[in-house]
């Protein structure tokens, strides 16, 4: 989320549809065939575990796979290119990502 912030004055990808999340697929596809960054995070707030978007806008779509999101500690969110879920990683890896402006 820094380096997307810094570098390209942006913020990590919300998806809010089905539509979307397959039209970031697809565009992440050409790139890559790793999972890529999006801007969900998930973390335990106030007793609970809650996903939220690092852009802030309403939690009003999710696409995650079987099993996920992991409540152990907080998470953030790749999209498949492969099948266009989602799943939970930590945070620190290396990984390409979608920036959305």
């Amino acid at each position: 989320q820094a380096y997307c912030r810094d570098v390209y004055r942006g913020q990590l990808a919300s998806v809010h549809s089905a539509s979307r999340n397959q039209e970031l697929q697809k565009l992440a596809r050409t790139y890559t065939h790793w999972a890529v960054w999006i801007g969900a995070v998930t973390s335990c707030r106030t007793g609970k575990w809650e996903s939220s978007w690092e852009d802030n806008s309403p939690w009003n779509y999710a696409n995650w796979a079987p099993t996920y999101p992991h409540h152990i500690v907080t998470t953030c969110t790749t999209l498949s290119t492969r099948d266009g879920l989602w799943r939970s990683r930590l945070c620190l890896q290396l990984r390409p990502f979608i920036c959305q402006y």
